[in-house]
């Protein structure tokens, strides 16, 4: 990150997207892993998961309030998945959307960074495509 250290929150709100892309990434990687058995997707998934870092991720575990986070409680469509192709959309939904978070806060930060986390995103949309289709 920049010398300018950013306001709290907004390290509070990249750390959670991190983890939310991170974690989204990992379902899908290991539904074509281990259900699907597609090296290829699974492969480019895990590349796309290591690319999905800061190199400061430590500096972020501060800013971390899972007990001040006003929306944890799960909402009755995040909890309802009908079957395996659902689960893959809803976790590409997750990654896509946490990765354009992450894409957008790091024009505030590292706007080099911000071009990653856009990269991370277009890959995600034409693996889903692969993926889905």
């Amino acid at each position: 990150m920049t010398s300018n250290r950013p306001e709290p929150k907004l390290l509070r709100l990249v750390d959670a997207n991190l983890n939310r892309l991170k974690e989204g990434i990992r379902v899908i990687e290991d539904l074509n892993r281990y259900l699907f058995d597609d090296r290829d997707i699974a492969k480019r998934l895990k590349e796309l998961r290591h690319l999905a870092t800061v190199d400061d991720y430590l500096s972020l575990l501060p800013y971390r309030d899972i007990q001040g986070d006003v929306l944890k409680t799960s909402t009755s469509s995040e909890m309802a998945r009908s079957d395996v192709k659902a689960l893959l959309l809803a976790n590409y939904k997750r990654a896509q959307e946490a990765a354009r978070v992450l894409e957008e806060s790091y024009k505030l930060i590292d706007p080099e960074k911000s071009e990653n986390f856009k990269r991370i995103r277009y890959e995600l949309y034409a693996l889903e495509q692969a993926n889905l289709t």
